[in-house]
């Protein structure tokens, strides 16, 4: 600032003396902004994305961190939380203490706060309770599951009246986490090498979430820091298969079957699963090792198993939010996924297919309701043409669809060849057609050996 602005504002503050409170309230305030960490790594679902499906990310049974803690319908769980709490320290009173695990998470106050993209308001001593509660609440819950031994006889969660099934949804939203280093710092009191934070993660989701064990997934999961819950559920899936490098040019409709999508997904045009069908495309279930292998040949497209409920939706949902907001952009494999199915869905008649070729197992009462989910999970995506995984299927199956070969002999199957009647019917024709062909020719001859 030049000597004469100085002089100016000067002259404005002697001219405004009343400005100076409210410059002193806005100092105290830009002094007390804490620098952005790093380490942030949880934060609220945007409005954008959470106003169609908001039991997707809002937690139904238990509040889990700062940022839903004392909510009404929530508060229920907060007695068992404590209960909790008190049986594990109990059963390692030898090897620690309530002030021990205070401590722990006490010297990690700053940390832990920095972990949040908003400023938390509770005061010190009910941020660290409300931390160290809900850490052990999970350390419990994880344990219990793996070891049932560990569960008492009214224990709420795994026997009476047993709310697993409504408490583990909870544990897999991004707004109702804690940071991960928290959950292994106070096991780390009783954790082995084979008794790990890590462990019981691992088997208490991939078993809950039907997902099967790759030999690298524990290896990629300790390769890398876990930031919280959310995180350590996208590591349980599997890379996906490479596939061979493209230019990933976008995609243009097939010329005479216009796709009946539009918008986000425009540059990458492709039929959806009725005019698939309809264009002779086959299908077939796949192998459910990888969900992200999904591939075309010799006219059948092979897509692994997905069960379709509020469970997948609550999953795949909150993995869409985490890697949108904390992923790199080469490693959005769920967005892609979600968009290659959002493709596929356009109706009702399209889940049905799914399900008829066992690809979809739905859950959700009907096929509308199975399309209104993958439609609003398609909401949330966001595909670039460039970057978008699945870029060269789309192509491979435009390619198939356009020869007009393959559109003839599908809708000759479709439309004549349906059922054992009509195929009869059509082979009776034909034969028919044949035999008349023949005649017709005989008496060609016949006249013209009249003829000479």
């Amino acid at each position: 600032m030049t000597a004469e602005s100085l002089c100016q504002a000067s002259n404005g503050i002697e001219q405004y003396p009343n400005i100076r409170p409210l410059a002193d309230s806005m100092r105290k305030v830009l002094d007390n902004l804490f620098p952005l960490s790093h380490s942030c790594c949880i934060c609220r679902v945007p409005k954008r994305i959470s106003h169609a499906s908001e039991k997707a990310y809002t937690p139904q049974v238990v509040s889990i961190g700062p940022l839903h803690h004392g909510k009404e319908g929530l508060k229920a769980m907060e007695e068992l939380k404590h209960r909790y709490l008190k049986e594990f320290l109990h059963r390692h009173q030898t090897v620690t203490s309530l002030e021990d695990c205070i401590m722990k998470v006490k010297v990690e106050e700053q940390l832990l706060r920095s972990c949040y993209a908003e400023t938390i308001e509770y005061d010190s001593d009910e941020f660290v309770r409300i931390i160290l509660v809900d850490a052990i609440f999970i350390i419990e819950v994880l344990l219990r599951y793996n070891y049932e031994n560990l569960q008492t006889e009214n224990d709420h969660i795994f026997r009476k009246p047993r709310m697993l099934g409504d408490v583990w949804p909870d544990l897999r939203m991004l707004e109702n986490q804690l940071p991960f280093f928290i959950l292994e710092k106070l096991f780390n009191v009783v954790a082995t090498e084979e008794y790990s934070i890590i462990n019981i993660s691992h088997n208490f989701f991939k078993t809950l979430m039907h997902i099967e064990e790759m030999e690298d997934t524990l290896l990629r999961i300790r390769s890398s820091p876990v930031e919280h819950l959310v995180d350590f559920v996208w590591k349980l899936y599997p890379l996906p298969p490479s596939r061979p490098a493209t230019s990933h040019r976008p995609l243009i409709p097939v010329e005479g079957l216009e796709s009946s999508h539009r918008g986000k997904n425009e540059t990458l045009a492709t039929l959806d699963m009725k005019e698939l069908y309809f264009a002779g495309v086959k299908f077939k279930v796949g192998s459910s090792k990888n969900i992200f292998d999904i591939g075309f040949k010799d006219g059948t497209l092979e897509i692994p198993k997905i069960t379709i409920s509020d469970q997948s939706e609550v999953n795949l949902t909150n993995l869409l939010v985490f890697e949108q907001s904390q992923c790199k952009k080469t490693d959005n494999y769920i967005n892609d996924y979600v968009g290659f199915l959002n493709i596929l869905v356009n109706t009702p008649k399209d889940v049905a297919l799914l399900v008829e070729y066992d690809i979809f197992e739905n859950k959700l009462g009907d096929f509308k309701k199975g399309c209104t989910m993958i439609k609003n999970l398609g909401d949330r995506v966001n595909i670039v043409a460039s970057k978008f995984y699945y870029a060269d299927l789309c192509e491979e199956l435009n390619k198939h669809c356009s020869r007009s070969w393959h559109i003839w002999k599908a809708n000759l199957k479709h439309d004549y060849l349906n059922t054992p009647w009509s195929t009869l019917s059509v082979i009776a024709a034909v034969v028919l057609l044949i035999l008349t062909l023949i005649q017709t020719v005989c008496s060609i001859i016949g006249v013209r050996q009249t003829h000479q």
